[in-house]
C-alpha cells in the first residue's frame, strides 16, 4: 500500500487510495465490483475505480472510515487471507467500534490469525481481538455473550491449532445436557446415542477445523474427548485445552468441580450466555457465580461480547437486540413494580 494521498480530506474533497500490487485488486474489489458496492451501502460513501486507485468520496468520518476499511481488506489479501462478504461486514464492524484509527491498524498488523488445517481464522471484532489473544496466552478465560459471537467455534480453532503446534496433547470439549437433567435414560440408545445430539455444535466445530478422518481418527485414540460435564467428575485434566460450552446452564456446584480440573500444562475456557439459562426456575447459575467470584482474579481474563459482535446472517444481530430491548423494558416494569406497587387490586 502507498498510502494515502490526503488523509485529512474533508468531506467535499475525496480521499484517493492507491495499491500497489494490481493481482489484488479484483479480490479486493469482489466480483463486479461487489465489496465496494457493500462499502457504500454500509458506510454511506461512494467509491470509484481507475485502476490500482480508488477515489472515496462522501462525509468525512465515513470516508475515513472507508479508508480504514480499505486499507485493512488489502493488507488481509497481501496475508495471504481470503476477503468474502462477511470480511467486508468485519472490516467496516472493526472500523465503526474502534475509537481510534490506528488501533484498527494495529489489530491488523498484529498477527491473530488461528491457523488449522481447513481454515485460517481472524478477529471480525475487536472483542474477538481481544477474545483470540487472551485464547493464545492465558490458562483460564471466560467468554460471555449472545449466539453467534465466535465464542466456541473460536476456541475450538486455538485449540486445534496448539494441537497442530504440539503445545497441547489433548482436547477435551463439554457441555451440559441440562435439556435431559443429565437424566439421559430415557432417551433411546447407548450412552454416547444418549449425550450427542447436545454436543453436535461441538462436533460441527470440530469438523470445520479438521479433515473429517482426522477427527475420526482423534476422537477415537482420545486425543480429542466430547463428554458431557458430568464426566469431567474426579479428574485432572493435564497437557490438554479444555472448552465448557453452554456454561449458564451449569450449578455452582458443576462449575467448581469443572475449574478444579485444571492441571499442569493446561488451558481452559468457559463459555455461556448469561440471558439464556435453561436451569430449573429457583437455580443460580454457575457461570454467574464464577463471573461474580473471580472476575479480576489474575490472571484470568473475562471477554464481554454484545450484540454488536454477532457473526451470523444480519438478521440473527436484529433478533438478539430486539429480545434485549424486550427483556430491558421487562425489568424495567419489575423494578417500577407490579399491580400492588401501581395501585392495582390483585386478581
Amino acid at each position: 500500500m502507498s498510502g494515502v494521498s490526503k488523509p485529512g480530506a474533508a468531506a467535499d474533497r475525496p480521499v484517493l487510495l492507491q495499491f500497489d500490487d494490481n493481482n489484488l485488486l479484483p479480490p479486493l474489489y469482489g466480483e463486479h465490483d461487489q465489496h465496494l458496492t457493500r462499502l457504500e451501502a454500509q458506510l454511506g460513501v461512494r467509491l470509484a475505480t481507475r485502476g490500482n486507485r480508488v477515489s472515496i468520496s462522501g462525509p468525512a468520518d465515513a470516508v475515513r472510515a472507508a479508508e480504514l476499511a480499505l486499507t485493512a481488506l488489502y493488507e488481509r489479501l497481501r496475508k495471504g487471507l481470503e476477503v468474502s462478504d462477511g470480511e467486508v461486514d468485519a472490516a467496516v464492524r472493526m472500523v465503526l467500534q474502534t475509537p481510534a484509527g490506528a488501533a484498527v491498524a494495529d489489530i491488523h498488523a498484529e498477527d491473530l490469525t488461528i491457523v488449522t488445517r481447513k481454515r485460517r481464522l481472524s478477529p471480525r471484532s475487536p472483542n474477538q481481538a481481544v477474545y483470540m489473544r487472551a485464547l493464545r496466552s492465558r490458562e483460564l478465560v471466560f467468554a460471555i455473550g449472545p449466539a453467534g459471537t465466535g465464542k466456541t467455534y473460536l476456541a475450538v480453532a486455538m485449540a486445534v491449532s496448539l494441537m497442530m503446534e504440539g503445545r497441547i496433547e489433548r482436547i477435551i470439549l463439554s457441555r451440559p445436557a441440562v435439556e435431559a437433567g443429565e437424566h439421559l435414560g430415557f432417551l433411546p440408545g447407548d450412552l454416547r446415542d444418549k449425550v450427542d445430539p447436545y454436543l453436535r455444535p461441538l462436533y460441527d466445530a470440530l469438523f470445520d477445523m479438521l479433515p473429517a478422518e482426522q477427527v475420526t481418527s482423534r476422537l477415537s485414540n482420545g486425543e480429542i474427548e466430547v463428554a458431557p460435564l458430568a464426566f469431567m467428575r474426579g479428574r485432572t485434566l493435564r497437557n490438554a485445552f479444555i472448552i465448557l460450552d453452554e456454561a449458564q446452564n451449569t450449578t455452582p456446584v458443576q462449575m467448581k468441580m469443572f475449574l478444579t480440573r485444571l492441571g499442569e500444562n493446561s488451558r481452559m475456557v468457559v463459555t455461556g450466555d448469561p440471558s439464556q439459562v435453561d436451569l430449573p426456575k429457583g437455580q443460580p447459575s454457575g457461570l454467574r457465580d464464577a463471573v461474580e467470584l473471580l472476575s479480576g482474579m489474575d490472571p484470568i481474563v473475562l471477554v464481554r461480547f454484545t450484540n454488536i459482535d454477532v457473526m451470523r446472517h444480519s438478521l440473527v444481530t436484529r433478533i438478539v437486540c430486539a429480545y434485549e430491548a424486550r427483556d430491558r423494558t421487562e425489568d424495567s416494569d419489575h423494578e417500577i413494580g407490579g399491580p400492588a406497587a401501581r395501585g392495582d387490586s390483585p386478581a
